[in-house]
């Protein structure tokens, strides 16, 4: 058993570079979590109607809704079982804005029948994207979204791409500094640019089953459909 997201990835997984390889082992196997903290040299939204939609967002921890420079950032990777039996780690981002902390929330599990790292975003998993990892040639990671889906009780709905969101992160390790990178995107088809940030970050390596998942870090809804 290896983590969620070396599964994933297969062979590729030790292409990557060796900090980027540990920072993704995170795992129940591993019995590591990792917190990241560092600053986001910026975050950025697109034009102003798209506002409102990442307010919308912002109620369940889906995107931010602010803007802003040198904000400090906290990411939360901790590993645990889900009540469906799932190994599951957190990527909780925290971006402590002028006027309180904003959260952007996920869970990610790996989904043997799609073949990739699931990702459900939100308080309560209301959103599941594929996600697509692969190693650069420099040995960063790049992570696509593919399909999502909406649940809430019994629907299942696929979000069409002329509306949805589509998702690059960039994560990379600079060897000089000892600091990871990281820059996200979130596009839209037809409008553009929607949503973003990035900066650098150090990490912390924790034993997992020492420092447990802290109180509001799960979601208050755990989605079975995989």
């Amino acid at each position: 058993m290896t983590s969620i997201f070396a599964r994933a990835m297969g062979d590729d997984f030790e292409r990557l570079h060796p900090q980027l390889r540990r920072r993704f082992s995170v795992g129940l196997e591993s019995g590591e979590a990792c917190v990241g903290r560092g600053s986001m040299d910026r975050i950025w939204h697109g034009r102003a109607f798209v506002k409102p939609f990442l307010a919308l967002g912002a109620t369940r921890n889906i995107l931010v809704p602010r803007t802003g420079r040198d904000v400090p950032f906290t990411i939360e990777n901790v590993p645990y079982t889900d009540s469906h039996g799932r190994e599951t780690v957190t990527f909780v981002r925290t971006f402590a804005l002028p006027g309180g902390p904003r959260r952007f929330d996920a869970t990610m599990v790996h989904s043997p029948e799609r073949s990739c790292v699931l990702d459900y975003l939100g308080t309560h998993q209301h959103l599941a994207t594929d996600l697509r990892l692969t190693a650069e040639p420099d040995g960063s990671l790049l992570i696509r979204s593919g399909e999502h889906r909406f649940r809430e009780g019994p629907v299942d709905l696929r979000v069409p791409r002329l509306i949805g969101g589509d998702a690059e992160v960039r994560e990379s390790f600079d060897d000089a500094t000892g600091r990871f990178r990281i820059r996200v995107a979130v596009t839209n088809r037809r409008f553009g640019p929607l949503f973003g940030y990035e900066g650098t970050f150090r990490a912390r390596y924790v034993d997992a089953l020492r420092h447990g998942v802290r109180a509001g870090l799960r979601p208050v809804r755990e989605e079975a459909r995989p």
